[in-house]
Order: structure tokens, then C-alpha cells, then sequence
């Protein structure tokens, strides 16, 4: 088969691919670039940072089979993908540990103010009188949707011995009882945000959620919460997150992971703040997890049945 990679995979992934069909590398390509290479392509693979437009997939009358290597579809235009029929195959589940992980990295950095300790005793300056800390025991561990990455978050906040609550845009007595199971606690958006000592943010990028978290929500915080954003940039309006982090605002800390504006050059309206974590989108990106999206690929891949055979949407 021909196949489109339109984002970097993981390298013996790629070697393996290559060695086997014809592949064309066209990683974070712009549209127009992607429109000339996906021609005559059986198969497309992207992951984000890379938008796949109508146009792209217009350009490429003979695919039918479209891997998103991770979870997200805001850069596809997905409402086209329905409309053909492609065979559609998303790969959340690797990504799901290795997010959920670091949401726990970034509220123990933020908590114990380990940059600025590392920084500071680099610099030969002994502030451990001087350096306030918390516990994360005990503390409310509020999660903005509660799917597959988020219930993992939930599951491992009650193994430290943290109140979790979260919720879900369709709540149901039946997810309320099966997050229940996980020792994770159903709650509306509002009281979720207004009980949180750490907000944790796993929702898609759509209309219903840009700047879902903005200058209504954060009033509505307790003072001294910490926010961590690995969900999508458009999530959380980053000015109003700018406010709330000075001037009196109630956020005490913040990790992003995810931005408005990503790629090389772009700079975070919240990069002179001494109380954030900024990182480059790179929640997912343990060699760990990208081997075994790798191994996912391969496999889907092997066991594709062209559309003519069976149509197959998966989600």
C-alpha cells in the first residue's frame, strides 16, 4: 500500500512501515504540501501538529483507511471523514498512562516549587526555610472530563489519598456508578471547578469546550488552586488565565502542556510568570507509549479491510 505520514512515529515503527509499503514522510506539513504528497495514498497517518483539511483528503480520491495515532481529532476535518466513509482509527489508549502520569509530575513540581528549589541551590542558595509546600493527601482532585485519560488521572489521585470528583459532558447514573467503582466522585461542572485544590483538564478541543475554562470560571475557583491543562490549548483562554494568576486571582499555579499558539517561535502570554510549567505538547511522548502506538499501527495496518469490503468508523 502507499501511506502518507503526516506526522513523526516512532522510528523501528517507521522502518518497519517502509520496509514493507511505499511511504511518503511529509511530517507537520502545511496543507498545500500535503494536498501534492497524499495523491494516490491508500492510507494517511497524522497525529497533532499537522492539520488535515478537506482539501488534504479531497486530494486523495483512493484513501480509505486514516490512522490517528493518539487520541485527538480537532485538526481533522472529521465531519468530511463521516461523509466518506473512511475507515477511521483512533489510538487513545497508550497515551492515556503517560498523560495521566504527568498531570501528577506537573502537580508535584507545582506543589513543592521544585523549579525554583532546583534553580535556587544550583545557584548556591539555600532556601529550604523560605519555600512554602503541600501535600497532595487529602487535597480535593477535581478532573474536567472524566474519559479515558481523565478516569486514569481520578484512579491514580485515589491511590495517593486525594478526594477526587470529576465530570462528564453526558452524565448518567450508569458512568455515575462506574467512576464510583474507581473511587471518583460525579459531580456538575461548576461544583467540580469551585471544589478543586488541583484541576486537572481532559476534554476534546470543540465548540462546546474553547475557553471552556475563562474569566467566569476561574471566579468561581477557591483561592490557592493549582490548574493543569493537558487536554488542548483552545481549552483554557490563556489571557484570562494571565488574570487570574496576578492581580489578586485565585490560581496559586499553573502546567500547560498545551497551547493557543504551538510550534517553534511561539511564546505563552504566560511565559515571565514564575509560578507556571510550560511544555511543548509532549504528555504523550514516552518512548514507552510511542512504541506501543507503534505496534497499534502495524497491526491495524495488517489487519485493514478496504471499505468496499467494510465500512468501519471507530472512536
Amino acid at each position: 500500500m502507499k501511506i502518507l505520514i503526516a506526522s513523526s512515529i516512532e522510528h523501528d515503527t517507521l522502518k518497519r512501515l517502509q520496509e514493507e509499503h511505499e511511504v511518503i514522510c511529509a511530517f507537520d506539513a502545511p496543507p498545500k504540501l500535503l494536498c501534492e504528497n497524499i495523491r494516490d495514498c491508500d492510507v494517511l497517518i497524522f497525529r497533532s501538529g499537522v492539520k488535515i483539511t478537506r482539501e488534504v483528503l479531497q486530494s486523495a480520491p483512493g484513501l480509505q483507511l486514516i490512522i490517528r495515532a493518539g487520541s485527538g481529532i480537532d485538526n481533522i476535518d472529521i465531519d468530511y471523514v463521516r461523509e466518506q466513509e473512511y475507515q477511521f482509527v483512533r489510538i487513545p489508549e497508550p497515551g492515556a498512562r503517560a498523560v495521566a502520569e504527568m498531570s501528577f509530575a506537573f502537580m508535584l513540581a507545582l506543589s513543592r516549587c521544585l523549579f525554583l528549589a532546583d534553580r535556587m541551590t544550583k545557584q548556591g542558595h539555600w532556601i529550604k526555610h523560605d519555600i512554602e509546600g503541600y501535600l497532595l493527601a487529602r487535597k480535593t482532585l477535581g478532573i474536567i472530563g472524566v474519559g479515558n485519560i481523565g478516569s486514569t488521572v481520578g484512579q491514580i489521585g485515589v491511590g495517593w489519598g486525594m478526594n477526587v470528583i470529576g465530570c462528564v459532558e453526558h452524565p448518567s447514573q450508569q458512568r455515575a456508578d462506574e467512576l464510583l467503582a474507581m473511587g471518583i466522585h460525579l459531580m456538575d461542572f461548576e461544583e467540580v471547578v469551585s471544589r478543586a485544590d488541583y484541576l486537572s483538564i481532559h476534554v476534546p478541543l470543540k465548540d462546546s469546550t474553547r475557553n471552556l475554562i475563562n474569566s467566569n470560571t476561574f471566579s468561581k475557583m477557591k483561592p490557592g488552586v493549582y490548574l493543569i491543562n493537558l487536554a488542548r490549548g483552545g481549552v483554557v483562554d490563556e489571557q484570562a488565565l494571565l488574570h487570574a494568576m496576578t492581580n489578586g486571582g485565585p490560581v496559586r499555579g499553573a502546567a500547560i502542556d498545551v497551547h493557543s499558539q504551538e510550534g517553534e517561535g511561539k511564546i505563552s502570554p504566560l511565559a515571565d510568570l514564575p509560578n507556571v510549567i510550560l511544555t511543548p505538547h509532549i504528555g504523550a511522548m514516552t518512548i514507552d507509549t510511542q512504541r506501543e502506538i507503534g505496534n497499534r499501527i502495524i497491526h491495524t495496518i495488517q489487519t485493514f479491510v478496504p471499505k468496499s469490503v467494510e465500512a468501519k468508523f471507530i472512536v
